[in-house]
């Protein structure tokens, strides 16, 4: 049998590529949408709106009704 290239190793009747610990670093597609949700889903409960929306303004008539009829 041939030898085995740096960064490899045999495995039963074929080669494979040594494991890294690069692939643990990458954050999933998964993980990006959970913590996407996860901030919405806060928003929701907490509500971000309130701490940046004016306060309520009431409504004023625009003609106002005569007194002594």
């Amino acid at each position: 049998m041939g030898q085995v290239p740096d960064g490899y190793h045999r495995v039963r009747a074929h080669i494979r590529r040594n494991p890294t610990g690069k692939g643990s670093k990458r954050m999933s597609a998964w993980l990006i949408a959970g913590l996407i949700a996860g901030v919405w889903l806060w928003g929701q409960v907490f509500g971000f709106d309130e701490a940046a929306s004016a306060p309520p303004i009431t409504p004023q008539p625009s003609v106002s009704a005569t007194a002594g009829r």
